[in-house]
């Protein structure tokens, strides 16, 4: 008796000294979930638990300790998993940290405080990020511009900007849709929101709210940006203290010769652009690429670049995926026109055949920011109306996967002091 006792107490310690890791691997091969396992890594950050994320390695894995509890939730969310021991942990690591590996191991910390800049009563299907958020069971939290001009802004580590525009232009919508009702109903809100914090114009309001949130990632904060929010932004900034707005959108005419007194100086990624006058085109400036394009939806990929995991971190963390190659997909603003990003910002993923940059990102004083060129990575030309994409079907999207690299990004940083 005593020696089956013996014989049982060494297997179950032996049992138990083989597993003592979970890897979670993001390969596309072995991966079922991708979406919900950074889910996964933010709960566990949520809950005090510390995360290694694997640059590079398996298409950028998350090694966490292994307990009844983290197994059970990720079994619960359809997650893969690999049992791994103390010493099979420490010769994974050894590799990594080879000179010879172009990898690195991150240590994430805290779980990031994450805002997500939209009005009040949007569909969460009207913004990719909010449905991956949702999908991969992240919290976030909604600011709109009452909350963004009374500084709140400083309780956040992440803002995800909507797909506004910060021209006060209504998204250039007029020829299309001026007589639909939506489109004066949101006219009308945002000239009684406008008016509500003390502006006249629409225009100016945005332009205001835009200048908060470059004092936001310039004190420290992380900005992450779709489709039209990138550009309007950047233009509202340039056009500090210029009307640019035309008479339907703002009750008096565009001030003379406008473009010339742009200040580009001011603005996070682009340069030289020239805007779009009429109010009947489509479109803000020649940073977008929508129009310029010559590329098959067949066709249409771009490609992530590949950066070294031991020097350049922060942008390989930002281009973890199972693949190099990544879908691409249209929106009002789809892509940027090389020649017009300012060299001082980094190009994550470009259609070099198009001549354009998808997915950039740079450093703003204290802070970062993140653009992301299009709609919805899994809806190659979502229009006003469309039904919204169900992620269950593309729980391994690889155009999803960048934007929640962006969301997991701020934990491997020291919070910063923001001013």
């Amino acid at each position: 008796m005593s020696r089956l006792f013996l014989v049982f107490s060494f297997l179950m310690f032996g049992q138990a000294a083989l597993s003592q890791y979970l890897l979670v691997p993001m390969d596309a091969e072995t991966q079922t979930d991708h979406l919900k396992a950074y889910g996964i890594s933010y709960w566990l950050l949520a809950k005090g638990t510390k995360v290694k994320w694997l640059l590079n390695y398996r298409g950028g894995s998350f090694l966490i300790p292994e307990t009844e509890e983290f197994k059970k939730e990720l079994v619960v969310r359809g997650v893969s998993f690999e049992p791994m021991s103390e010493g099979e942990v420490s010769s994974l690591l050894e590799f990594i940290a080879s000179p010879s590996q172009n990898m690195q191991e991150v240590l994430l910390e805290k779980a990031p405080k994450i805002a997500v800049y939209t009005p009040t009563g949007k569909a969460p299907w009207d913004d990719a990020v909010t449905m991956v958020l949702t999908y991969a069971e992240i919290p976030y939290e909604k600011v709109y511009d009452t909350e963004v001009l009374a500084d709140e802004l400083l309780l956040y580590d992440w803002l995800h900007l909507h797909h506004e525009d910060f021209t006060g232009q209504y998204g250039k919508f007029y020829r299309s849709y001026r007589t639909a009702p939506w489109y004066i109903e949101e006219k009308q809100n945002a000239e009684a929101l406008a008016n509500e914090l003390g502006f006249s114009k629409v225009s100016e309001e945005k332009r205001a709210v835009a200048l908060k949130i470059r004092d936001y990632v310039v004190g420290g904060g992380f900005m992450f940006a779709m489709c039209s929010a990138t550009d309007s932004f950047d233009i509202a900034l340039a056009a500090e203290g210029i009307d640019i707005a035309e008479t339907m959108f703002d009750g008096d005419p565009s001030e003379a010769d406008y473009q010339n007194k742009i200040d580009y100086s001011k603005t996070f990624a682009f340069t030289d652009f020239q805007l779009e006058r009429s109010p009947m085109v489509y479109e803000f400036s020649s940073i977008d690429m929508t129009a310029k394009r010559r590329i098959d939806k067949e066709r249409d990929y771009f490609s992530l670049m590949d950066f070294s995991a031991k020097w350049d971190p922060i942008p390989t963390m930002l281009n973890q995926n199972h693949t190099s190659l990544v879908k691409g997909f249209m929106g009002q603003t789809t892509s940027y026109d090389r020649e017009e990003v300012k060299k001082n910002v980094l190009v994550l993923g470009e259609n070099k055949s198009n001549q354009e940059a998808r997915y950039i990102h740079g450093i703003r004083g204290k802070g970062f920011f993140t653009f992301y060129g299009g709609h919805d990575p899994e809806d190659y030309q979502h229009r006003v109306g469309d039904p919204p994409t169900e992620l269950s079907l593309h729980p391994n999207s690889p155009g999803y996967r960048l934007i929640l690299n962006n969301v997991l990004f701020p934990a491997a940083k020291k919070k910063k002091q923001k001013t």
